[in-house]
């Protein structure tokens, strides 16, 4: 056995160990309870980061302990390789985005395994193989029969000097990220797939299938489905369009949720693209100036929630459909075309947004809800105007003195009775649009015949397969330079014909990856057994960001899959577990633009508490600027590269600091000092094996522990210790406190460095024990140091691989206590302690108190003249 802990050895030797017994392949056991648990899939982006690191540790924690414990566990990984970034890089580099994206697989597959995690590799996908996408474009094609997929026009941002479609973060400022060109909004042919169809079960599903969610997740799903209840109706008119026909019927709609307000409508707006602005646009210069404007920047509401809420009227009007008063209509950029019917009524009394709209165009504002005690202004905006709770209608004729609800159905029952509108329920979800006019992903499976139009293309010519050669040059999608991919036949008469140039959404690949990991070779079905063995997932593990679009569309796509017959269940995951961000303290400075300093090129001075003082750069002496505590980024000079870590203090280390440094869910600030800690840790453990080895057959003075009247006193304590913090580790792991457990390995090695019962009856039998223990409790965290150690001690002899090796259980027997120490005061001051049996009764206490060394020093001789005695805390003699 080494004298010093050599990380670079111990960690190498036990990866070798477990790939040439292919420790971590994992297969389908109906004998097992079996336990599925799985980390969101990384995009290969070039390097691991500490996020990775920490996500992917807690994941091979769960799965060690469980496995431990007789489960048959579930660890894979993939690779979420579809996607922009690997077409900026292409454009950056002038290499094709397959190329550049298998490299960076290769690269970081290394990373991971130079990590020890559990993964069964056997089970690897990569969104952009053929073999795994091909089952996006069969399913697709499944919906599409079944009317889930629909084609529909669809607005996007569109850069006509790079002539392509941006994502939403892509438009930065109205202009193109890359081009700099004023970005225009255009409505192209797209596909949608149907899922506002599921909305209220994925609303009713959330609490009622997924009890083992965040509730701040729980509730982030439920806002963006967003159900409301409300009313829908119309406002008259007269206006006809070109073709002399009344617009939309004369009537144009809106839905509200504050039908109590209807008397306070003061204005209507509209969506650039609604019929009505087009119209008014055709006569108004000025007003089509607007809406081209309009269409500039991004697209979704989000974007649009930032944006100064302006406007411009039309010169129509509409009328109110209880009053019949003229109502001016307006264009608003703040307005969406794909939310609800493109209009929405202005009550600035009682909406914050429509408030501020009136007072910057000095439209009329009036007041129809009261809150008692309250007084209206109408000059600025106080929270009590939109209250639902203690508002109740003025100034609104028969719909005056009514609380919210009942004025909201006397008003749906009045326009119910016009024939003008009625109670309704809407969502704030929207059809998941699915096109992309990218190239680097999911070649959409649809051939445009001249004859017949978009038709599917067969399911015995699947996959379509993506050109993997292409790279992107900024012109535009490349698929439509390539002859060699877009000319076909059509299935159905044969003329040639053109392939769709289109990509799925990344989304797509990534919600139901997880489902592909449970029958990942098969190639004649989309799932198998697998699934039906594994899922549900039961704990799911990935950072908040994607709480709520790909959980949203993962669980959809289970829907949807249940639907066609292919898998059983109604939730894809049990559990799920957010991991909070790794952080570090960032510094810069700003002259001509931001710059930032890494912090070892700084002289940085700390207040007693380490906070941040001041710091200078090294280089000039000058001052720089603390941002403080901020998310790792290589753009601002603080992250930290997985792979040096590894390779300076190994990767056990970096995965107990990541571990111990702050609960899974909580932010973890970087601390160089704890990282050097965990290390001093491991070197710590590595010597008392060193030492507990010298004692001589370790597998002999475990097989020796009996009952506990074999072990002397301090024996006996070391092995309370130990087994008291081995029913919290216990208890740790289940709930995943990873911090405390790691906390509770220090513990004990404290324990078994501190034992001075050397020679005494089963000193050697309780160490061995103890430290047999902690290298199960640890094994999870730091899976290198403890099989190595684990094996040089013997211990495999008596329990096998330490991957299997059985969960340590408590000795119940250990736990129990021969003496109790109590606290002794005389005249109600602490004077020391005593021992006595564990089953002490009253007298027995009082006599050992009055017999003890603490009582004849500190009671003077006097005569007591009573003992006093707290059962299992003190005994107080009063004189």
């Amino acid at each position: 056995m080494q004298d010093k802990y050599n990380h670079l050895e111990v960690e190498g030797a036990a990866q070798a160990h477990w790939t040439a017994r292919d420790a971590y392949r994992v297969v389908e056991d109906t004998r097992k309870k079996k336990f599925y648990a799985c980390s969101m899939l990384p995009y290969p982006s070039g390097k691991l980061h500490m996020g990775h690191v920490r996500n992917y540790t807690i994941n091979d924690m769960l799965a060690r302990y469980l496995r431990m414990n007789g489960y048959n566990v579930l660890m894979p990984m993939g690779w979420d390789a579809f996607g922009l970034p690997a077409e900026n890089a292409a454009l950056k580099n002038g290499v094709p985005p397959a190329k550049w994206t298998y490299e960076n697989i290769a690269y970081m597959k290394k990373q991971m395994q130079s990590m020890g995690l559990a993964i069964d590799w056997s089970r690897e996908v990569a969104t952009c193989d053929p073999s795994y996408y091909k089952w996006n474009q069969w399913l697709f094609l499944k919906m599409l029969d079944k009317g889930i997929a629909y084609r529909k026009t669809q607005v996007v941002n569109w850069d006509p000097v790079d002539q392509t479609v941006l994502a939403n973060e892509q438009v930065i400022d109205g202009k193109g990220w890359r081009t700099g060109a004023l970005v225009e909004k255009r409505e192209i042919p797209g596909y949608y797939l149907k899922i506002t169809d599921y909305a209220q079960e994925l609303l009713d599903h959330v609490q009622h299938k997924l009890p083992g969610w965040p509730e701040r997740v729980k509730l982030m799903q439920e806002n963006w489905i967003g159900r409301s209840e409300g009313v829908r109706f119309a406002f008259t008119h007269d206006i006809r369009g070109a073709d002399g026909q009344l617009i939309g019927d004369g009537r144009m709609y809106v839905f509200t949720t504050r039908a109590d307000t209807i008397m306070g409508v003061t204005f209507c707006a509209v969506a650039p693209e609604h019929p009505l602005a087009t119209h008014a646009a055709r006569t108004n210069p000025k007003l089509a100036a607007f809406i081209e404007d309009c269409k500039k920047g991004g697209t979704t509401e989000a974007e649009l929630a930032l944006k100064e809420k302006e406007g411009l009227p039309t010169g129509l009007v509409i009328f109110h459909p209880v009053t019949g008063e003229p109502i001016d209509v307006w264009v608003g950029n703040y307005v969406l075309m794909g939310y609800g019917d493109g209009a929405v009524m202005g009550v600035p009394g009682h909406d914050e947004r429509d408030f501020a709209f009136a007072l910057k165009y000095n439209l009329p504002i009036m007041q129809v809800v009261h809150v008692d005690g309250e007084t209206y202004d109408y000059k600025h905006w106080q929270e009590w105007y939109g209250d639902k709770e203690r508002g109740v209608t003025i100034n609104s004729d028969i719909f005056s003195g009514f609380g919210y609800q009942e004025a909201v159905n006397a008003v749906a029952h009045h326009l119910q009775q016009k024939g003008l509108g009625e109670k309704k329920v809407t969502w704030r979800l929207r059809d998941w649009g699915v096109s992309r006019q990218r190239y680097w992903g999911t070649p959409i499976p649809i051939i445009h015949c001249p004859d017949h139009g978009a038709v599917p293309v067969p399911e015995k010519d699947l996959p379509v397969i993506l050109p993997q050669d292409c790279v992107p040059d900024g012109s535009g999608n490349p698929l439509n330079k390539r002859e060699d991919f877009l000319a076909c036949s059509c299935p159905v008469c044969g003329k040639p014909s053109r392939r769709e140039t289109d990509t799925m959404d990344t989304f797509v690949d990534s919600a139901w990856y997880f489902m592909r990991y449970c029958d990942p070779k098969r190639d004649d079905v989309m799932v198998a057994d697998g699934a039906q063995y594994w899922m549900p997932m039961d704990q799911y593990i990935g950072g908040i960001e994607h709480a709520i679009l790909h959980l949203l569309y993962a669980r959809f796509w289970t829907k949807v899959m249940r639907d066609l017959g292919l898998v059983k269940i109604d939730e894809p995951f049990t559990r799920l577990l957010t991991q909070g961000m790794v952080l570090n303290e960032a510094f810069s400075r700003t002259t001509t633009g931001k710059q930032y300093f890494w912090a070892h090129d700084l002289d940085i001075a700390r207040d007693e508490h380490s906070k941040v003082i001041s710091a200078t750069a090294k280089s000039d002496g000058q001052p720089v600027t603390y941002e403080g505590w901020t998310t790792m980024s290589k753009s601002k000079n603080n992250g930290v590269d997985p792979q040096d870590l590894i390779e300076k203090y190994g990767a056990d280390t970096a995965r107990l600091y990541t571990m111990f440094t702050a609960p899974p869910e909580a932010t973890l600030e970087w601390n160089d000092a704890a990282l050097e800690g965990s290390y001093r840790f491991l070197r710590r453990t590595w010597a008392f094996g060193n030492k507990l080895a010298a004692t001589g057959a370790v597998p002999t003075h475990v097989q020796r522990l009996g009952a506990a009247s074999s072990f002397g006193k301090t024996a006996k304590a070391l092995r309370r210790e130990v087994h008291t913090v081995l029913k919290q580790v216990d208890y740790d792991y289940v709930r995943m406190q990873y911090n405390t457990v790691v906390s509770g390995a220090m513990k004990m090695l404290n324990a078994l460095e501190d034992f001075k019962g050397e020679g005494e009856e089963g000193a050697d039998a309780a160490l061995a024990e103890g430290f047999g223990i902690l290298l199960r409790a640890l094994y999870p965290a730091t899976p290198h140091v403890a099989h190595a150690l684990w094996q040089e001690l013997g211990y495999a002899t008596l329990h096998g691989d330490l991957l299997d090796a059985p969960w340590p259980r408590v000795d119940a027997a250990a736990l129990e206590q021969d003496e109790v120490e109590l606290m002794l005061q005389v005249n109600g001051k602490l004077r020391g302690s005593l021992f006595v049996p564990a089953g002490a009764d009253k007298a027995q206490i009082e006599q050992a108190a009055l017999a003890s060394e603490g009582f004849a020093k500190f009671g003077g001789g006097a005569t007591p003249k009573k003992v006093i005695v707290v059962p299992g805390r003190l005994v107080n003699v009063v004189v």
